[in-house]
């Protein structure tokens, strides 16, 4: 599912809607409520964007939030399994210390 896209010159992300489909906003209105779940979105699901072009963003504001965004989605999609297979490592000692205790 496309979470990030560039239309009519201007970055848009997709904010949360609860049970209803989310809706599109701006980029620049992006809260940190909506980094959280684009976060969640972007470990656990299909998560893609249109890829970033100086060209068809003209709004510079739009340029460097997008720009930003997109080359930390792009970096975390690329090793989410690896952030995972490390956490669950640095977690796993006290995981088992625990279960042993029960």
């Amino acid at each position: 599912m496309i979470y990030l896209k560039i239309d009519d010159n201007k970055g848009f992300f997709l904010r949360d809607g609860g049970e209803q489909e989310g809706t599109w906003h701006a980029i620049d209105l992006i809260t940190k409520e909506d980094l959280y779940f684009l976060l969640k979105r972007a470990v656990s699901d299909d998560f893609e964007m249109a890829a970033y072009d100086e060209q068809i963003l003209s709004n510079k504001a739009h340029q460097i939030i997008y720009k930003n965004l997109y080359e930390k989605f792009t970096d975390l999609v690329a090793n989410k399994t690896r952030f995972k297979d490390e956490s669950d490592n640095l977690y796993k000692a006290a995981l088992e210390k625990y279960k042993a205790a029960e």
